[in-house]
Formats: C-alpha cells, structure tokens, sequence
C-alpha cells in the first residue's frame, strides 16, 4: 500500500470508495433510507472532484488501484475516511489516520476532530478519538447520527 496526494484523475475512484464504503459497510448500522440518502446517486461528479481536489486529500492505494482516502484541515479537521470493503481491516484505515495526524502536527493543530458515523465510530475510537458529542443531522430529508469526536495531538 502506498499514500500519495489526491490527483484530478481520482475523483471517480474516490467517489465509488465513499459509495461502496456506505452502502456496503454502513448498512449495517444504517437504515436503507438513510444509506440512500448519504450514499445518494444524486452526487454530482464534477462536484465531488472539485471538493476532493479542494481539500487536503490523501488516497491510499494498492496495486495501482484507490482503496481510501482521507483528508484533514489546518484546525485538525478529518471531514472524510473511507475505505473500500474489498480492504477493510487490513491498516489502510489506520495508515490514513496516521497521515492525518502528522499532517495535522505540521500544520500547528494541536488535536483532531472528526464527526464520526455509528461504523465509523469504533475505528476512531480505537485511534484515541472520544465522544464529545451525539449529533442528529438531516441529510437530504432523512435524520442520521453521528459523533463529535476529538482526540489530543502529542507534540
């Protein structure tokens, strides 16, 4: 496995990662509604790339192939972690994690902070991220949850 820095030509394979990741591994903690409503066919690619390639995006890869991606913010902000099930449990999720973390070092944060799903949850957990908060949000009419989760950075 390698990391390497999101490139234009990855918004498609990043996209099917964030879909297959929700509607194959979140749909045991989610509701078919609410896995559709995340998981949208409503996503419009040209946007999904132009966010990608807004933000601080690191992809992992296997044999050539995106397997996850993750990105994090000069305040320590991970807004997205997903891997492919076809990998799970295999480190990329915690290899990502780690990038994010000393990334987030560079840049002067002093913590990480994510809102994290309910299978999400135990995979920061297991990275020193604790719950701060239990969030509702509403996603295209549909009320999920998700937490609020912090973890301190060691200089």
């Amino acid at each position: 496995m390698i990391l390497r820095p999101y490139r234009e030509s990855d918004g498609s394979a990043t996209l099917d990662v964030f879909l297959r990741a929700i509607r194959l591994t979140a749909r045991r903690d989610y509701t078919p509604e609410q896995v559709a409503a995340w998981a949208s066919d409503d996503i419009d690619p040209e946007q999904w790339e132009a966010r990608r390639a807004a933000a601080r995006t690191q992809v992992a890869q296997v044999d050539g192939r995106v397997v996850g991606f993750t990105d994090v913010d000069e305040s320590g902000y991970v807004d997205m972690l997903f891997v492919d099930p076809d990998v799970a449990r295999r480190g990329v999720g915690s290899a990502l994690l780690d990038w994010a973390a000393a990334t987030a070092r560079e840049l002067g944060a002093t913590e990480l902070s994510t809102h994290a799903s309910l299978t999400a949850r135990p995979v920061f957990e297991r990275h020193g991220f604790v719950v701060v908060v239990e969030q509702r949000p509403v996603l295209r009419g549909v009320t999920m949850t998700n937490f609020v989760m912090r973890r301190a950075l060691r200089t």
